[in-house]
C-alpha cells in the first residue's frame, strides 16, 4: 500500500508539471497581441517549395493560392517537389509557372524531398524558403507579410496555420487542436519571450541558414529537427499569428490514428536527440532550447486530461482527501484548454464534436506501443471524406 501511495504522489507530481506548463502559456496566450511589421524597404527573393507525396487531389489549390500573391512575380518561385503524383497532374504543373521536380525514392519523406530540391537548387540566389504542405492555401499577402518580418532581421518564421475544412466530427476536433497548439506553442510563447514552435508548414527561413541545415535532416519529423538546429544555434522563432495557411484537416478516424503516430514517433524521436544537447544547453543557458525538451516531455493532452479524469475517479474510491488534488488539477486543464480554443470554434458543431473525443483519446494510447520504425518512414495523410 505503502508503494502504491508513492507511485500515485510521483505520478500526481508528473501531472502537474504538465499541467501547469499547459496552464501558464494559455492563460500568457491571452495577453499576446498579433505583430505586425511595417512595410518592408526592399523585396526579397523567395523560393516557396512544396513537397507534395501522392497529394494529386490537394496540390492545383495550392499552387493557385500561390499564384495568386501580391507579391511581384519575379521575386518568388514556386518549386513543386512532385513525389509518386500521377504523370496527368504532373503535366498540369508543368504547364503553369512553377518549377517541377520529379524525385523517385524508395522510400520517401518530407526530409528527403527538401534535401533533393537543394540540391538542384545549387547556385540559386534566394534570400528566403517557404515550406508549405501541398493541402496548403495562403492568402494573397502570405509572401508580403514573410517578406516585412525578414526585412526586421528575423530569420525564421512560422506563421498562423489554421483550419480549411470542419466538415467532420474529427475535423472539427483537428481543427481546435490545431488552435490550442497556436496558443500554448507559439501565442503564449511569444508573449513570455521564447520561440514559437514549428507547425510543420508555413514556415519561413533566411535562405542561407536553411540550406546548410538541411542536410542534417533524416527523420519523418523534419519540422522537430529544424526546430533543434534553430534553438541549438540560438535562432529565435516568431510568430505571425495573422499571416494565415489553411491547412485541410484529416476528416476521419483512421486517418487521424496514423498521423498522432508519425507525430508521436517523431516528437519521442526528437526528444532523444534533445537530451543529448540539454546539458549543454543548461551550461549555456539556452532557455529556449531547454523549453524546448521539457515541451517533448509533455504527454498529449488528450492524454494528460483523459488520465487526470480517470485519477480522480479512482482516488476518490480509494481515498477521497487524496483525491481533492486531482481534481484540483483537472480543473486547471479544463481552465488552460478553455483559455486556449478561441471563442468562434466554441459552436454547436463542436459541441456535438465532443462525442468523439473519448474514441480519440484511446487512439492516442494505442498509438503509444505502435512507434517503432515510424519516425523513419512517410505516413501519407489521405484527403476527402472517403480516404
Amino acid at each position: 500500500m505503502e508503494m502504491l501511495m508513492i507511485a500515485e504522489k510521483v505520478l500526481f507530481g508528473l501531472a502537474a508539471v504538465a499541467g501547469a506548463y499547459l496552464f501558464v502559456f494559455a492563460l500568457f496566450s491571452l495577453a499576446g497581441k498579433p505583430k505586425r511589421y511595417p512595410p518592408a524597404r526592399r523585396r526579397r527573393r523567395t523560393v516557396v517549395l512544396v513537397p507534395a507525396y501522392r497529394e494529386d487531389a490537394v496540390v492545383g489549390a495550392c499552387v493557385d493560392s500561390l499564384l495568386r500573391q501580391d507579391y511581384p512575380k519575379e521575386d518568388y518561385d514556386i518549386v513543386v517537389i512532385s513525389d509518386r503524383m500521377t504523370e496527368e497532374t504532373d503535366r498540369k504543373l508543368a504547364a503553369l509557372p512553377v518549377r517541377l521536380l520529379r524525385p523517385r525514392f524508395e522510400e520517401s519523406s518530407k526530409a528527403k524531398a527538401l534535401r533533393y530540391a537543394m540540391e538542384r537548387l545549387e547556385g540559386e540566389n534566394y534570400e528566403i524558403a517557404v515550406v508549405l504542405d501541398a493541402d496548403n492555401t495562403v492568402e494573397p499577402g502570405f509572401l508580403r507579410d514573410i517578406n516585412a518580418a525578414f526585412d526586421f532581421g528575423l530569420k525564421a518564421v512560422q506563421t498562423h496555420r489554421t483550419a480549411g475544412n470542419r466538415n467532420t466530427d474529427t475535423a472539427v476536433l483537428d481543427a481546435v487542436s490545431e488552435e490550442i497548439n497556436n496558443s500554448v506553442f507559439r501565442r503564449g510563447h511569444i508573449a513570455l519571450g521564447f520561440s514559437a514552435a514549428l507547425s510543420g508548414s508555413g514556415m519561413a527561413f533566411d535562405y542561407g541558414w536553411f540550406r546548410r541545415n538541411v542536410p542534417c535532416l533524416r527523420s519523418a519529423g523534419e519540422d522537430k529537427e529544424l526546430e533543434l538546429l534553430l534553438l541549438g544555434q540560438r535562432v529565435f522563432v516568431d510568430y505571425l499569428d495573422d499571416t494565415r495557411v489553411y491547412d485541410e484537416k484529416v476528416q476521419e478516424e483512421k486517418v487521424f490514428y496514423g498521423q498522432r503516430r508519425r507525430w508521436l514517433a517523431a516528437q519521442f524521436g526528437s526528444l532523444g536527440a534533445g537530451l543529448r544537447g540539454l546539458p549543454r544547453a543548461i551550461l549555456t543557458v539556452n532557455f529556449d532550447y531547454c523549453d524546448k525538451v521539457l515541451q517533448w516531455m509533455m504527454p498529449p493532452r488528450i492524454l494528460l486530461l483523459g488520465g487526470t479524469g480517470l485519477m480522480a475517479a479512482v482516488m476518490t474510491l480509494a481515498d477521497w482527501t487524496a483525491s481533492l488534488k486531482w481534481w484540483g488539477l483537472l480543473l486547471a486543464i479544463l481552465f488552460a484548454l478553455a483559455f486556449a480554443v478561441p471563442d468562434e470554434l466554441v459552436d454547436a458543431r463542436f459541441k456535438r464534436a465532443l462525442r468523439k473525443a473519448p474514441l480519440l483519446g484511446l487512439m492516442m494510447a494505442a498509438n503509444l506501443f505502435r512507434l517503432r520504425g515510424v519516425n523513419r518512414k512517410f505516413i501519407h495523410t489521405a484527403h476527402g471524406p472517403n480516404a
